[in-house]
């Protein structure tokens, strides 16, 4: 059975549709739901780091391009993103959330994906 635990993208602003020039982009994990899923696979050991590496795209695009990585869940895997170089027009975003967990002395990772359409009009 898989839990939803993530990467659950976080909006800049609920009235935000369109990005332009700098932008935050944030994802939130459920570490309860995540704790539930790791048990379930047989992964019971401490999760060793957590990573989110961010890309983009042209929507309908076959190549991501890497914005950023972050490893600060305190601040939900923050990375900025400068739109101004971009043509206007219709994105994709992909959030690819890794979970370390160190088992038996070994390190296996899981890996999720968020993947949210967004416009941008410099």
């Amino acid at each position: 059975m898989s839990h939803n635990w993530g990467p659950h993208y976080i909006v800049p602003s609920e009235v935000m549709k369109k990005y332009s020039g700098n932008v935050l982009l944030r994802e939130e994990l459920d570490e309860e739901l995540l704790g539930k899923e790791l048990a379930e696979m047989g992964l019971t050991g401490p999760i060793v780091r957590i990573t989110n590496p961010w890309y983009y795209r042209p929507k309908s695009a076959s190549t991501w391009i890497k914005i950023g990585e972050s490893r600060d869940k305190q601040d939900n895997f923050s990375v900025r993103w400068d739109t101004n170089g971009l043509a206007n027009g219709q994105y994709e975003i992909l959030g690819l959330m890794h979970v370390f967990v160190k088992k038996n002395g070994e390190e296996t990772a899981i890996a999720r994906e968020n993947v949210v359409e967004i416009t941008v009009e410099n």
